[in-house]
């Protein structure tokens, strides 16, 4: 009885690990909370879409050049396909010359996965916080770039699909793009009308 009480109570304390590791390949950088968003995001991206999104957050060292796409496929025999894997690596090399570091890759198992989004838009999302400069700690950046980017990712993969995502986190400069391209729009019908169709309009109406 003692023993089975014991098990049920590791059950307990594990089964909440087993499942906040889902959708993270690798996590070296990520906090429990910043990680349970992720895996909400996740879950709903995979359930309305049938897309796995992963995150691989590392601390490695990458050398320059390194090829993430062949480094992530040493994984892929524990991940779903399909699948589109965000890599995170801060530590990574850039150029040996400059030592500047910090690399982040979009990975999908296909072309087609690849035209559901748009893989600069998805790093700016990510790396914008991170490149920002203000009070917060690195740790804190790498956590919400990345927590940005993901969130970015599965908002666009969604939207291709015609899905539209309930747990993703807005992000503010699409909207405001979005909103000047309604701006665009509207004051591009307004200058027809004043320019080419209110004249038709009048001629017509007063025989001009």
């Amino acid at each position: 009885m003692r023993q089975a009480k014991a098990g049920i109570s590791l059950l307990a304390v594990l089964l909440p690990l087993l499942l906040n590791a889902t959708f993270f390949i690798k996590n070296d950088l990520i906090t429990p909370k910043a990680a349970t968003k992720i895996e909400e995001i996740g879950d709903e991206l995979s359930s309305k879409t049938g897309v796995n999104l992963y995150v691989m957050a590392t601390n490695e060292h990458f050398s320059e050049g390194l090829n993430l796409v062949a480094y992530s496929k040493k994984y892929e025999s524990n991940i779903s396909k399909p699948y589109v894997i965000l890599i995170f690596a801060p530590n990574a090399l850039i150029t040996a010359k400059s030592q500047e570091k910090g690399r982040v890759a979009i990975i999908p198992s296909s072309k087609e996965l690849a035209s559901l989004y748009d893989k600069g838009s998805v790093i700016d999302a990510t790396i914008d916080v991170v490149a920002a400069k203000d009070k917060n700690s690195k740790r804190d950046k790498y956590n919400i770039g990345v927590v940005q980017g993901y969130s970015e990712l599965a908002d666009q993969i969604a939207d291709a699909k015609g899905i539209e995502m309930i747990r993703t986190i807005p992000n503010e400069t699409r909207t405001i793009i979005g909103a000047l391209k309604y701006l665009v729009i509207l004051g591009t019908i307004l200058v027809l009308w004043i320019l080419v169709i209110r004249p038709i309009v009048m001629r017509i109406k007063y025989g001009k």
